[in-house]
């Protein structure tokens, strides 16, 4: 304390469970800054194994900035030592984690004692402190098993009219597909998005102590960050930050089966991650892995971009190729004459279900959004005796990524070929109309506007049927269950009608 007081700037230490001093810090006479830490946390319950200690000038206790620190940076404790007004000698102040106490805050004190007065047993006070940690984060353990969990973030500006609830429901469904457990949401309305933390530092704070309350590893926010966005929040945090966008080309990438999907999924995944590279980001190495030297003043920063250009290119090339094979194969459909129907309609509709129901097939079916990456072909027969090509393709969802959408174009393309569109609803959704427009959007971006087509409402069973007939005159629409199997005689007529009436248009 006296050196403090001479050098008029707060002094810390930085000390290890064995006792031993790791870092040396030095401030100026109001704030001290803990510098980027090495020692990462063994498990979720596990505290960094670092207690910092350092001194006040002004006889103040712990301050904000100090336990925002200590949250943060998961420390087994911060305490300060100071000297107030009516004392003889120092006193410190003790600050610790907690799992949540009654006031809802991530932490709690110890009363401010003199130094010679100070007399906790630290190893068996941090060792219950972590153990009551497990205890109540026991439950997520048991629901979550070994999945990823992580708490989602909203922030909108208070002018924007997003339905909240239905967006965040819709996040929830794309974590759950990405075998993501939530353990929470968390919503805001700024009066303006902050360009580098997007809520504020302060909020973007409060966030990350309430992930370390409840042991989350995620931070998946509804809104695209920027480059500079995910590097300001990452430099608060060890837990991974990600974006709507991020999280659907994830799951698009655990889902990519065959060998077009994944070449696709790759060149989106490039395609993003391209612009975001800093200066100072390693987790992209494994990019340039095993390629050898480097040209003359390359710094790694341009290596890693210039190899991820020329892995597009690949990507891209191969692409063609693929894309010339399926030509191939739609030229023989479309000299075979039979008429083409293809399904679209939001992701989770029920696209597949109702492909496996009218061609008797057994395409894998999961109630999780995006379920389906690879186009899907199949033929039927109706009692006429008249062949019909039914395919079955990607679902659409609100704010799809332009890289995603660019590099599905392929599977897309099946579409320009059909006589005719099915746009499957499902009808129990909140939001069905707006998700409606959605799908009608994408058609428009993909130039499909004058494509005939079927609104069909699926998922009858799960409504009220009192105004369903008023909601199927408004929209033109034939209602079905795909799993009750009901109303599918009166879609195949209306198919065959349909396709009946284009045939002899043309």
């Amino acid at each position: 304390m006296q050196l403090s007081k001479e050098a008029s700037r707060q002094i810390g230490i930085l000390v290890n469970r064995r006792g031993l001093i790791e870092y040396v810090v030095v401030g100026d006479n109001r704030s001290i800054e803990i510098p980027r830490l090495s020692t990462e946390r063994v498990g979720r319950a596990r505290f960094r194994g670092l207690r910092f200690i350092h001194t006040h000038l002004n006889g103040e206790l712990l301050s904000r900035e100090d336990l925002t620190d200590l949250a943060i940076l998961q420390l087994d404790l911060v305490a300060c030592i100071t000297e107030r007004t009516g004392e003889k000698g120092g006193s410190v102040h003790i600050g610790y984690l907690v799992p949540e106490n009654r006031e809802g805050k991530a932490w709690a004190f110890m009363d401010p004692v003199s130094i010679q007065d100070l007399d906790v047993d630290f190893v068996s006070f941090i060792t219950e402190l972590e153990n009551e940690f497990v205890r109540a984060r026991g439950r997520f353990y048991i629901t979550g098993g070994d999945k990823d969990r992580c708490v989602i973030v909203s922030v909108v500006p208070p002018d924007s009219r997003k339905n909240m609830e239905d967006h965040i429901a819709e996040l929830k469904d794309l974590c759950y597909s990405a075998g993501i457990t939530v353990l929470d949401t968390i919503t805001q309305r700024p009066k303006e998005l902050h360009p580098r933390y997007l809520a504020g530092k302060g909020k973007i704070g409060e966030i990350i102590m309430r992930c370390q309350q409840l042991g989350a590893d995620l931070l998946v926010f509804d809104e695209e960050l920027t480059p500079g966005q995910i590097n300001s929040i990452s430099s608060m945090t060890e837990l991974k930050v990600i974006d709507r966008n991020q999280l659907i080309l994830d799951i698009f990438a655990r889902r990519a089966n065959t060998n077009e999907a994944k070449i696709q999924v790759e060149l989106a995944q490039l395609k993003y991650i391209l612009p975001r590279l800093a200066e100072k980001n390693t987790a992209f190495s494994r990019l340039t892995g095993g390629i050898g030297g480097r040209g003359p003043g390359e710094t790694k920063l341009e290596v890693d971009k210039r190899r991820i250009r020329d892995k597009i290119s690949f990507l891209e090339k191969k692409l063609i190729e693929i894309r010339k094979v399926r030509e191939k194969k739609r030229e023989k459909r479309r000299f075979s004459g039979m008429p083409i129907v293809s399904i679209v309609g939001y992701t989770n509709s029920g696209k597949s279900t109702l492909l496996n129901l009218l061609t008797k097939s057994a395409v894998e079916v999961e109630d999780k959004p995006f379920s389906t990456l690879n186009p899907t072909t199949r033929t039927i027969k109706y009692p006429e005796r008249k062949a019909i090509i039914v395919t079955d393709t990607v679902g659409f969802i609100d704010r799809l990524p332009q890289v995603l959408l660019r590099a599905f174009i392929a599977t897309l393309e099946e579409l320009g070929d059909a006589h005719l569109l099915i746009h499957l609803v499902d009808i129990s959704a909140p939001d069905f109309e707006e998700k409606m427009s959605i799908v009608e959007e994408t058609l428009h971006a993909l130039g499909l506007d004058n494509k005939q087509r079927i609104i069909v409402f699926n998922k009858i069973d799960r409504v009220d049927r009192t105004c369903l007939h008023y909601v199927e005159q408004r929209h033109h629409a034939v209602s079905i269950s795909c799993t009750k199997k009901e109303g599918i005689e009166r879609l195949i007529e209306t198919i065959e009608k349909t396709l009946g009436t284009t045939a002899h248009g043309s």
